[in-house]
């Protein structure tokens, strides 16, 4: 057997991947004792690998997202240059999913495009084999076969119950990275998970999923609630649960799927006193170019809902989308208005191209000078946050490098770094 020795690149955005890729890891025998260790810049990384003996093989993994990827790429610059040891650099992660091509010419050796609980295990026991590595299918992963954290190192977070996403939505990397075909964790896994964050002295259990309500259903559009509250009373009466959250952040709900009885829901099984409702435009217009499939009056009633019903509402907007009008934005402005004196709260961002995505080619829109002021008046008044400025400035560096992606590789790697489908 080879020595190998594996290490992840880490960051606070890519914790909750490396959990799931070491759970995966941790599902498979061949694969439990193998080092594993952990650095967080290129500094950590150099020194810790060239400490290894001689005759290891290391993989240093990175997961990141498009606004990381200058980072990346300096650090990636920075270890190939002073790491004396053989090594192996693999990517996975939002960006490297979709900008494939883009990610090997960095420096790296493998891309891991999509889903990764089989595909990387299967990657590192062929090399511990020595063995050539056959590529496996990234998609429609079965939840229930793979730990969602590390037992391990003790590394846990929020247990993913859905993956997948039905919608589409032109902006959105997630059905181009996991599918519009929608997985869920049963509810049988999902207490066993519980009991084991328990017994680690976990009381608190969050849920990561892209539309909380949409658990159990089989389309993800269609809601089952049956199995919604099957899920939230198993998971409360877990003896050492002290607090349960659903529907509030890491995840979020749909508009049109907040209704009396599921809010009821959440309100007699959940413990959090916030929804996080995805907006992201006051425009019908903006929001049927988008591939939504809601329309603004959904939002105004799943804010009414909410708030009748004591819960405080964090609704997403982005702003910034690159087919906007003079009038798409005044809707805009109007409608955070409105929904502020309804009592809730604005969730700003901005726009921003990501590969693989319908918008991956698109030219966000500068925040203009209305929409700042009424923003700005918001935000004074503790009725608007979210990082939408820093995300304006990244928005214009990640277009101007995926306008020059798009202008230099072939017509057939275009169909496959853009992709839509």
């Amino acid at each position: 057997m080879r020595d190998l020795r594996l290490v992840f690149f880490e960051n606070k955005l890519n914790r909750y991947s490396i959990n799931a890729l070491l759970g995966a890891i941790e599902t498979y025998e061949e694969l439990e004792r193998l080092p594993i260790y952990f650095v967080q810049n290129s500094e950590e990384a150099v020194s810790l690998i060239n400490s290894f003996p001689k005759t290891a093989l290391t993989v240093l993994n990175f997961s990141f997202f498009t606004p990381q990827l200058w980072d990346v790429r300096e650090s990636v610059k920075k270890i190939r240059r002073e790491v004396k040891r053989e090594l192996i650099l693999t990517a996975g992660g939002p960006h490297p999913s979709g900008d494939p091509i883009g990610t090997l010419k960095m420096g790296f050796d493998r891309v891991f495009v999509g889903e990764g609980e089989v595909s990387f295990p299967a990657f590192l026991k062929s090399l511990m084999e020595n063995k050539e590595y056959q590529a496996s299918s990234s998609l429609c992963v079965n939840l229930n076969a793979f730990l969602p954290f590390s037992i391990r190192f003790r590394r846990f977070n929020p247990i993913e119950i859905t993956r997948g996403c039905p919608f589409g939505c032109a902006f959105c990397q997630t059905p181009r990275i996991f599918g519009r075909k929608v997985r869920h964790r049963s509810i049988d896994v999902v207490v066993s998970h519980v009991e084991t964050m328990i017994k680690h002295g976990l009381k608190d259990i969050r849920f990561i999923t892209p539309n909380a309500l949409s658990y159990g259903s089989e389309d993800g559009i269609k809601l089952n609630l049956k199995a919604v509250e099957e899920l939230l009373s198993s998971v409360k009466k877990i003896k050492g649960v002290r607090r349960v959250f659903f529907g509030s952040f890491p995840s979020e709900v749909r508009p049109e799927h907040v209704t009396e009885e599921s809010v009821e829901l959440i309100k007699r099984y959940a413990d959090n006193d916030n929804l996080v409702i995805g907006a992201q435009s006051g425009s019908d217009r903006i929001l049927k170019l988008c591939g939504r499939k809601h329309t603004v009056e959904d939002v105004y009633r799943a804010v009414k809902i909410a708030v009748k019903n004591g819960f405080k509402a964090k609704v997403d907007f982005i702003f910034g989308f690159p087919d906007e009008t003079e009038d798409d934005i005044k809707q805009t402005i109007n409608f955070m208005e409105e929904l502020t004196k309804l009592g809730a709260s604005i969730h700003a961002h901005f726009f921003m191209p990501l590969p693989k995505t319908p918008f991956a080619a698109k030219k966000p829109k500068p925040v203009d000078l209305k929409l700042l002021r009424v923003i700005n008046k918001l935000t004074g008044k503790g009725l608007l946050f979210g990082n939408w400025k820093q995300q304006e400035q990244l928005a214009f560096k990640i277009y101007d490098y995926l306008h020059g992606q798009f202008d230099n590789i072939s017509t057939t790697l275009k169909e496959k770094a853009f992709d839509a489908v």
